[in-house]
């Protein structure tokens, strides 16, 4: 599951990767634990957010976990948030809306997701979430901590995703009202 540096978020946002700690771990935890029909760490990280339960983005698969997806002791939902961020990933804008709908849940640990998120250098990213989640929901708490230390990392030189990829709009009277808005759990 190795791949070059073409086509990668990195390569998008103009930015240079670092060797992950993250990203091997990713790799083996794929090979120990496959999903069954994903042919890369970006899918199966995708396989792993919808197994535990973020299904704003879905892969039309059947058959996941021949044997048992990793249970959260083996990837804790902080490293599999910032693994759905890393910049090494393939450039796959998808993955953001399955991290930020694991954050708004409201609970991982914050302090262990912005340790992880500095030493694998996501301020921008999880700076930019931050920010578009709090245009929804200013007052979430976990997007409250995550703004407070990345909301002033450098701008990304492209834009990840629309504040909208986060949130869903909250229907009146069976409509959709496009005025009021909440974050996607």
């Amino acid at each position: 599951m190795n791949m070059s540096r073409k086509g990668t978020l990195a390569a998008r946002l103009g930015v240079t990767s670092h060797v992950s700690v993250l990203r091997r771990k990713l790799e083996r935890l794929a090979r120990a634990f496959p999903s069954g029909s994903s042919e890369s760490v970006e899918e199966w990280l995708v396989d792993v957010a919808n197994e535990r339960g973020a299904g704003i983005v879905t892969r039309e698969v059947s058959l996941r976990w021949p044997e048992r997806p990793p249970k959260r002791r083996e990837l804790p939902d902080e490293e599999l948030v910032a693994g759905l961020c890393l910049l090494q990933s393939l450039d796959r804008p998808h993955m953001f809306r399955l991290a930020g709908q694991l954050v708004s849940r409201g609970e991982l640990d914050t302090s262990s997701l912005i340790l992880l998120g500095r030493r694998e250098r996501l301020e921008g990213i999880l700076g930019t979430l931050a920010r578009q989640a709090l245009r929804v929901q200013p007052d979430h708490p976990a997007w409250q901590v995550l703004g407070g230390a990345f909301g002033d990392a450098r701008p990304l030189r492209e834009p990840l995703l629309h504040w909208t990829r986060l949130a869903e709009p909250i229907p009146v009277n069976g409509r959709c009202n496009a005025g009021a808005w909440k974050l996607v759990r």
